[in-house]
């Protein structure tokens, strides 16, 4: 059995008194995509910038069993090495493109940058292959466009002047962090098809960290729910989408209105709000907002397996309830 593209075994990332990601472990295999969803906080970003070894080394600690991307140990490598790895192994779309891309440089600059760093154009190559680039994310008169600077772009334009970037080094993961967020429904639906597209095209192991399940549906072939800094659960997307266990997936798939459902059934917001990271859990991170919860739950559940791949950190699926 081949080992995964990324290998990721009990990390933990701290600031300070704040323990914002608690003993994560997933991988990810060449070609699939993951969908990493939660709540605002729940530690999405925080696990995938300390996998790129992006958080700065005197405000995190950041440690773990394991930390591998291809035959790279990650925990093992030097910063300069790092610097080679994000961008030619591993590349990352931020959120949002205006407040990433430099305003002092135009966007063919900024493109040939990572490919005179990665590749080892030349200047005059790295800018003829800057605007191929554009051209291949759906960017109109590249040619001309490339000689203009971020704030000259419209935010469908940066976000793909932004995969551009990513994908100039030609990664072998691409970790896609809210890359539609900030954007219509129209020019959202543009991107997701844009990245798919690329992703069938070269193989690449995507990542994509959202906020949003339904856009999910569409894109994961497996999905992990994170809540409080912890995975809670984890499946084939088909699997949790017809059969969640965890209460808190199925608070958030209760959440979002849905047009099969009955007239005048409304989406169900989940009481309360997550904990605080900056004092020990102490239990089940879920219980005070869970209906579920009994007196079990005063301990932390581990993922218990539930079948077809999936599995849920929720002590009523051990039976120790009954």
């Amino acid at each position: 059995m081949n080992a995964p593209l990324l290998d990721v075994r009990d990390l933990n990332v701290r600031f300070g008194p704040v323990h914002a990601v608690r003993n994560v472990s997933f991988s990810v295999e060449a070609g699939e995509t993951v969908g990493v969803v939660g709540e605002s906080g729940s530690g999405k970003s925080t696990t995938m910038l300390a996998v790129l070894g992006l958080h700065p080394k005197k405000q995190a600690d950041v440690t773990a069993e394991r930390l591998r991307l291809g035959t790279e140990d990650l925990l093992a490598t030097s910063e300069r090495a790092m610097r080679d790895i994000r961008g030619r192994k591993a590349g990352l779309i931020f959120q949002d493109p205006l407040a990433s891309l430099n305003p002092l440089y135009t966007a063919g600059y900024q493109i040939g940058e990572v490919l005179r760093r990665h590749r080892g154009l030349d200047k005059s190559a790295s800018a003829a292959e800057a605007v191929r680039l554009l051209e291949h994310v759906g960017v109109p008169d590249p040619a001309r466009r490339a000689r203009q600077y971020p704030h000259q772009f419209s935010g469908g334009m940066r976000q793909r002047i932004m995969i551009a970037m990513a994908l100039a080094g030609r990664p072998e993961l691409l970790i896609a962090d809210e890359p539609t967020t900030a954007l219509d429904v129209t020019v959202q639906a543009e991107i997701v098809r844009l990245i798919r597209s690329l992703q069938a095209e070269t193989k690449m192991g995507l990542i994509w960290i959202t906020h949003d399940l339904a856009l999910m549906a569409r894109v994961a072939d497996r999905v992990v729910v994170m809540y409080a800094g912890s995975i809670v659960e984890q499946a084939p997307a088909a699997v949790l989408y017809s059969r969640p266990r965890h209460p808190y997936t199925i608070g958030l798939l209760g959440s979002i209105a849905r047009l099969d459902q009955p007239r005048g059934q409304r989406a169900r917001a989940i009481p309360g709000a997550p904990p605080a990271l900056d004092k020990p859990l102490a239990g089940c991170a879920f219980a005070a907002r869970c209906s579920l919860r009994f007196e079990k739950c005063v301990e932390a559940p581990p993922l218990f397996p539930t079948g077809d791949g999936a599995a849920a950190a929720c002590w009523h699926l051990s039976g120790g309830n009954r």
